[in-house]
């Protein structure tokens, strides 16, 4: 069923190109609007009404909602043209634009898995007693409060609506709803009697839990990324705003939440190590919050903890972790859309500006409303997760049909993923066509965004079908079409083994670890086989070849070769001495048997050192036959009888 638009050129500040719109979006737009929050309301409400609404504007979103709660109907669909589009210094020719951000705004959003959080408000407050004191005093209302001072206070209060208790935090760790805590020297208020208040003897190792922590003690965070640990707010104390602030915050956190489950774990395909040897750790190394963990042989992600950043799903080589929040599949969808309706509204060459939802979107409406508003060509790209735009979303975004990639980094932003994956989606292909833009001024932004010229790239769009890996192996030969062996930075998640015959024994450690497959043996021969498009270049293999004979070399193979299995090592097999049958490498029979026969206690005879050349059908039976047969159990003892039994209780007696 086709759509109606519902399109308003904000008291005639904006063009809005309808025939661009309907070309590209495959939708049906309405007349053109001027004033559909105010004065033509009564038509806005009357698409809301119809229960398909689909509004171009979304500056007054609160406005339509309120609308649609009015007429118990459900909120409309909205999207931004104006600020994206609409307002700014091209925007007669913008639009191809408009037609790809009405196309992406129709498209269904999966929804977020969720997981419940229980908060009671059991709060935690650190701190020296003046402040954390006013803090508790000012939250024992709507939290259950308990002021932990490093020592007993000069003038204990007698508020008896929260708990004052002396000790020290040795650790902590969880979050909203679930902090888990440690003390020392825990000494705990004696309520009984006149006069001031008494605290019992000290003790270690006391453990509890609270709901959320108030930290203004002004030292080193408990957490590793401490703004980004839901429950636990830490503020300057010597600034009274902030501290007034982080107190009104702490107060909110009662009741039942939503957490997202921002991410999800495939624990068969993580690469972390195999029979107690580490493989890949980049994820862990990676994780901001220390919400990601090892648990045997693959790792384990807190949900509690994660906050969403994306970055292990943009460094994880296997695909184990995925970005949920929403789907990755969802992205490569959202950017097809836009190069796909750009096209068919007559747009040539397009570029893609992968902005967050707070920084970069904020940057984006105050360049509209202030400044010269973004190129025609320009489309702002809103990801939750900007650290999860990894090099796979970089090369499908090109290999898409778009010339270029910017990606705008909010302020302070951890720019170590988004900095490794663009070095790593330019070796791939993309060289000269990614960008990250470290600018805070909107002016700047647009001043960068005008002056810059890419050339056209001549790339027929492919579709991202697959995972990750799946999907920047497709977009580097769309972007490679000659076909190319693309050497890649150090820690690529691709590449090739390499195997040093002379010292390889054909032991097949590597092959019985290599958790994706791509080291295999052949079952017939001793051969040591390797498909290279499944390496991960985790190095299990490296780590658990004895001889030190294996090595990794970082780079992409874009031939159909790399799907194929070659064989890196091969020998012939050892034939048994008694029935001829193959077994074990040559080589290393031979080389057993000059090092042991007549030389080892356990094979001083010929008959001994025969047993190393025979298979081990042949062996047992030669051992089973010998005089000295292991496997023998004597002779076999008579039946007892009735008169046994008989005979040995007279002689008892």
């Amino acid at each position: 069923m086709t759509r109606t638009l519902l399109v308003c050129n904000c008291a005639q500040s904006q063009v809005v190109d309808m025939r661009a719109i309907d070309a590209g979006a495959g939708v049906t737009c309405s007349r053109l609007h001027s004033a559909l929050c105010t004065t033509e309301a009564a038509a806005a409400a009357q698409a809301i009404q119809s229960g398909d609404a689909v509004i171009a504007c979304q500056q007054e979103w609160a406005r339509f909602e309120e609308i649609a709660e009015e007429l118990e109907a459900p909120a409309p669909l909205l999207v931004d043209i104006r600020d994206r589009a609409g307002w700014s210094d091209e925007a007669a020719t913008a639009g191809p634009k408009q037609a790809a951000l009405v196309a992406q705004a129709l498209l269904a959003t999966p929804a977020t898995r969720t997981v419940d959080v229980e908060s009671e408000g059991r709060c935690l407050i650190l701190g020296g007693e003046q402040i954390a004191v006013a803090a508790a005093e000012r939250l024992a209302e709507p939290l259950s409060v308990t002021v932990l001072l490093a020592a007993p206070p000069e003038d204990l209060p007698v508020d008896r609506r929260f708990e004052v208790v002396i000790g020290r935090l040795r650790t902590a760790t969880g979050a909203l709803g679930g902090f888990r805590l440690r003390l020392d020297g825990l000494r705990q208020m004696e309520p009984g009697g006149r006069g001031t208040f008494t605290f019992s003897e000290p003790r270690d190792g006391a453990d509890t839990t609270c709901d959320t922590i108030l930290d203004l003690s002004g030292g080193t965070p408990l957490f590793p990324a401490h703004e980004k640990r839901e429950g636990y707010f830490r503020v300057d104390p010597g600034d009274p705003n902030a501290v007034a602030a982080a107190v009104f915050e702490a107060g909110q956190t009662v009741g039942t939440f939503e957490k997202p489950l921002y991410v999800r774990l495939e624990e068969s395909l993580c690469a972390h190590s195999r029979a107690g040897q580490s493989g890949c750790s980049k994820c862990l190394n990676i994780c901001p919050t220390g919400a990601i963990v090892p648990a045997g042989d693959h790792v384990a992600v807190d949900p509690m903890v994660c906050a969403g950043c994306g970055a292990c799903s943009a460094v994880c080589p296997s695909a184990a972790i995925s970005f949920d929040a929403p789907p990755v599949a969802s992205l490569f969808r959202r950017m097809e859309t836009l190069s796909e309706a750009w096209r068919k509204a007559g747009g040539t060459t397009a570029r893609l500006l992968v902005t967050d939802r707070s920084h970069g979107a904020e940057m984006v409406a105050l360049l509209a409303r202030f400044g010269r508003g973004l190129p025609a060509d320009v489309i702002p790209f809103e990801v939750e997760a900007l650290e999860g735009f990894g090099h796979a979303e970089m090369l499908a975004a090109l290999a898409g049909g778009f010339t270029s990639v910017d990606i705008l980094l909010p302020p302070r932003a951890e720019n170590e993923v988004p900095r490794r994956e663009l070095a790593l989606a330019e070796a791939m292909g993309g060289e000269g066509r990614l960008n990250l833009l470290e600018v805070g001024d909107p002016d700047a932004l647009a001043d960068t965004l005008y002056r810059r010229e890419v050339a056209p790239a001549s790339v027929d769009p492919v579709l991202a079908l697959g995972s990750r890996r799946q999907v920047a192996r497709l977009a580097a030969q769309a972007l490679n079409p000659a076909g190319a062996l693309l050497p890649l930075p150090d820690g690529a998640p691709y590449g090739s083994v390499t195997v040093d015959t002379d010292a390889c024994t054909l032991c097949l450690a590597c092959a019985s670890l290599c958790p994706s497959g791509a080291l295999g043996d052949n079952p017939d021969m001793p051969q040591l086989r390797f498909q290279e498009d499944a390496c991960l270049q985790c190095g299990l293999c490296v780590q658990v070849c004895p001889e030190n004979a294996v090595s990794l070399e970082p780079r992409l193979n874009l031939s159909d070769a790399a799907l194929e299995q070659r064989v890196l090592n091969e020998e012939a097999p050892y034939e048994c001495i008694e029935c001829g049958k193959p077994f074990g490498v040559k080589s290393t029979v031979e080389r057993i048997v000059a090092q042991l026969a007549g030389k080892h206690s356990m094979f001083a005879g010929s008959d001994a050192a025969r047993l190393i050349c025979m298979c081990d059908d042949c062996r047992i039976n030669a051992q089973y036959h010998a005089a000295d047969n292991p496997f023998a159990m004597g002779e076999r003892p008579r039946v007892r009888t009735t008169e046994d039994y008989l005979r040995d209780r007279s002689k008892d007696h």
